[in-house]
C-alpha cells in the first residue's frame, strides 16, 4: 500500500521549504503505478534520505517519490563482492552487511545515510576519487523505470547511453529501483591515518600532489578565514586501508567488527547568530593549532562519517539554514581559483568552519557528473543576506578556471552558469526526452536551472 502525505520538504542545507505531495511506496510496481496513472496530474522527482543539500530532491507543489520502502538487500556475495539491493537501501545497511564478511564501499561520501539509488543519481565520490574514481565505476547495473512505464537494465555495457545519463542525472531519467554495486575487499574494519599540518595552500596542494599514490583516502581541513600570509593553511588527513597487523592486539581478534559509536543529536536549532565570523574563525584556529599530528589508526566510520555521530548537525546552522558549496577545478587553474575564492571568502562576512580539499582523478562517462581531474573544495556557509551575491561572485570564478558545481550541493545556481559548467546538457536532454515524452520527472532544482524543458 502506497503511503501518501502532503509534506513540507527541504534538503539537507534546511533552504526554503516546499510542500510536496510525498508518496512512500513498499513494493516497485506501486512506483509504476504513480508514474502511470498521475502522471497525468503532477510531475515526479524520487527522493532518498534527503541528504542532498539544496533542492535536487524537492518538487515544491508536486510529487515526491520517497524510496526508503525500497529498502531490501535482494542477495550479497562475498566471494564476489557483488551486492543486489533495492534503491532506498542505505550505505549504512550496506555496511553492516558487507564490513563483517571483509567487504566495503569502494567509493563513499561523507555520511552514510545516504541510499544507493541516491548515490547512483548524484554518481558519488569520496575521498579516494584520485584512486578509485566515482561510483559508476563500480556499479555492475541497475533497473531504471522509464516515465513511460518501461523497465530497462543499465550497466557500462548494456543500455550505455541511458546508462550514462542516470550516473549524475539527479533522478531525471527515471526511478532506479535496484543496483548491484561490486564492494571492495578490506581486512579489517580500520585505516591507518597520517595526520599533518600545512603551513598555506600551496603547501597544501604540494603535500596532496606528492603523496598521492602513497595513500588511498586523502582529505585535507581548511582555514578558510586563516590571515594572507596562511591563507590556505591545512591539516591533511591522509589513509591507507588497515591490515590485522596495524591493530592493536585487543583488536586483532575481530578485526573487522565495527567499534559502536556513540551517536548523540541535536534536539534544536541553535539561534543564526551563533555561527559568526568571529566564532567561526576562533573554531578554526583552534582546531588548527590543537589537532595532533601523526600516525592512528581509527574506525572505517569515524574516518568516513565523523559528522554522522552527531545526528541533526545541520541544525547547527539556525533555521535560515546553509549552503555546501563544492567545486572541482582543473589541475592547472586550481591553485590561482582557490585562492582566489579563499580571498573572497575572507572579505566576506560569512565564514565557514568546515572548508575541505581533496585530489580528484578522471572523470566519469556520466554527461551530469560532477568530478574530473584535478582538486574539488567544498566550504559550508550559512545563510545570510548577501549570501546569494556572495555565492554567484564565487561561481563566476569557478567558471572563469573551467571548473564546475556539484548538482547534489547546489542551490542557487544561475541555469546559464549551469549550461556553461556542463558542455554535455544537451547530449543529456536529448536522452532525458526520449525516456521522458511526457515531462512527468522533474524537481525544484531542475526547473530552476532548465535541466529539463516542459513537454
Amino acid at each position: 500500500m502506497i503511503e501518501r502525505v502532503e509534506k513540507r520538504l527541504t534538503g539537507w542545507g534546511n533552504l526554503s521549504p516546499a510542500l510536496c505531495d510525498v508518496a512512500t511506496p513498499h513494493e516497485e510496481h506501486e512506483v509504476q503505478q504513480l508514474l502511470l496513472q498521475d502522471g497525468e496530474k503532477t510531475t515526479w522527482i524520487a527522493r532518498g534520505l534527503g541528504r542532498s543539500y539544496g533542492d535536487s530532491s524537492i518538487n515544491r507543489g508536486a510529487g515526491v517519490v520517497e524510496h526508503t520502502g525500497l529498502w531490501r538487500i535482494r542477495s550479497f556475495d562475498p566471494a564476489s563482492g557483488i551486492i543486489d539491493c533495492q534503491a532506498g537501501v542505505s550505505i549504512a545497511q550496506i555496511a553492516a552487511a558487507a564490513v563483517p564478511r571483509g567487504r566495503f564501499l569502494p567509493v563513499t561520501p561523507g555520511t552514510q545515510f545516504v541510499t544507493i539509488g541516491g548515490a547512483i543519481a548524484a554518481d558519488v565520490h569520496g575521498k579516494n576519487h584520485h584512486v578509485d574514481g566515482s561510483l559508476a565505476r563500480h556499479v555492475v547495473d541497475f533497473r531504471l523505470l522509464t516515465a513511460t512505464g518501461e523497465m530497462l537494465t543499465c550497466g557500462p555495457d548494456q543500455n550505455q547511453d541511458v546508462f550514462w545519463a542516470t550516473v549524475g542525472g539527479m533522478g531525471l531519467t527515471g526511478m532506479i529501483l535496484s543496483a548491484r554495486i561490486r564492494l571492495a575487499p578490506i581486512e579489517t574494519a580500520f585505516v591507518v591515518v597520517d595526520d599533518e599540518k600545512t603551513r598555506d595552500l600551496d603547501e597544501t596542494l604540494s603535500r596532496l600532489d606528492e603523496t598521492a599514490a602513497d595513500y588511498k583516502y586523502s582529505i585535507a581541513w581548511i582555514d578558510c578565514l586563516a590571515a594572507a600570509g596562511r591563507l590556505g593553511r591545512s591539516v591533511l588527513m591522509q589513509a591507507n586501508p588497515a591490515e590485522v597487523d596495524h591493530l592493536p592486539a585487543v583488536r586483532r581478534t575481530s578485526p573487522l567488527s565495527m567499534p559502536r559509536v556513540r551517536c548523540q543529536s541535536l534536539p534544536f536549532y541553535l539561534p543564526s547568530f551563533t555561527l559568526n565570523r568571529f566564532s567561526v574563525g576562533a573554531l578554526n584556529r583552534a582546531f588548527y593549532a590543537l589537532h595532533p599530528v601523526g600516525r592512528r589508526v581509527v574506525d572505517l566510520a569515524r574516518y568516513f562519517y565523523p559528522l554522522d555521530s552527531l545526528r541533526h548537525w545541520n541544525r547547527m546552522y539556525g533555521r535560515r539554514g546553509f549552503v555546501q558549496y563544492q567545486a572541482v577545478l582543473p589541475p592547472e587553474a586550481s591553485r590561482r581559483a582557490m585562492i582566489q575564492l579563499l580571498e573572497h571568502m575572507r572579505r566576506s562576512r560569512i565564514g565557514s568552519f568546515f572548508a575541505g580539499l581533496k585530489s580528484s582523478g578522471p572523470a566519469s562517462g556520466g554527461l551530469l557528473s560532477f568530478m574530473r581531474c584535478g582538486h574539488t573544495i567544498a566550504f559550508d556557509l550559512p545563510y545570510r543576506r548577501h549570501l546569494p551575491r556572495l555565492l554567484h561572485e564565487l561561481d563566476q570564478i569557478v567558471l572563469s578556471h573551467g571548473g564546475r558545481l556539484y548538482l547534489a550541493k547546489d542551490a542557487m545556481m544561475r541555469p546559464e552558469t549551469f549550461a556553461a559548467m556542463y558542455p554535455r546538457l544537451e547530449a543529456f536532454r536529448r536522452i532525458q526526452r526520449h525516456l521522458d515524452p511526457r515531462g512527468i520527472l522533474s524537481s525544484s532544482q531542475a526547473r530552476r536551472l532548465r535541466i529539463v524543458e516542459p513537454a
